[in-house]
């Protein structure tokens, strides 16, 4: 069949005629994870990082991320059915990537209660933000949070110490918006017990 050279369409590649979800599904199928994955990056990287950012609100840890759920995308290609389509499929990699790495940064932030660097700034969050500030002023307030549950603390932790918002609060957590604002008014009123309680020892 000759090639007609006026009609556009006809000069570009067959490939680049499909859609990259049909060439995917085209590579896939005949094993060729290779030229499927180089597909899929080309259509996919920037949405990736995109969401990543949207998700993380750091550029570089985007972009480590990025990385990350490619790999996690290249390692899964010869496992992926057609339940679900490409788009899905990756949306879904990069979304559970990314809140593991928020859930593993609320860790590492309750750890960060130890660290002596922000003692100024939990004496000063007691004092301005919670109930019972003045009193617990003079007491080790480190100590004190270190005995509230680990729930109470990382929220306290992530929305006073760490600025973060009710919002990224739950999605660091992982838990409802609601939830987040309970145990914030829980751990207040546990932790002013605490400081009570203290003052008391101290007083007595």
């Amino acid at each position: 069949m000759a090639v007609d050279a006026n009609d556009p369409v006809a000069s570009i590649p067959r490939d680049t005629q499909q859609s990259a979800e049909d060439q995917l599904h085209r590579h896939l199928a005949e094993g060729r994870y290779r030229e499927a994955f180089e597909v899929l990056v080309a259509e996919y990287r920037d949405r990736i990082f995109t969401l990543a950012f949207g998700i993380l609100r750091n550029e570089h840890t985007a972009e480590d991320m990025t990385q990350e759920i490619l790999l996690r995308i290249w390692k899964g290609l010869p496992g992926y059915r057609r339940t679900a389509s490409i788009s899905t499929w990756v949306y879904a990699i990069s979304r559970n990537v990314c809140f593991t790495e928020l859930k593993r940064r609320a860790a590492r932030a309750t750890v960060s209660m130890s660290d002596p660097e922000i003692q100024d700034k939990v004496d000063s969050t007691v004092s301005s933000q919670m109930p019972g500030g003045e009193l617990g002023h003079a007491l080790d307030v480190q100590a004190l949070l270190g005995k509230l549950p680990e729930h109470y603390r990382r929220v306290i932790v992530l929305f006073y110490l760490e600025d973060k918002s009710y919002n990224a609060v739950a999605d660091m957590l992982g838990i409802p918006l609601g939830t987040v604002k309970t145990y914030l008014h829980r751990a207040k009123l546990e932790f002013l017990k605490l400081i009570r309680m203290e003052e008391s020892r101290v007083n007595w």
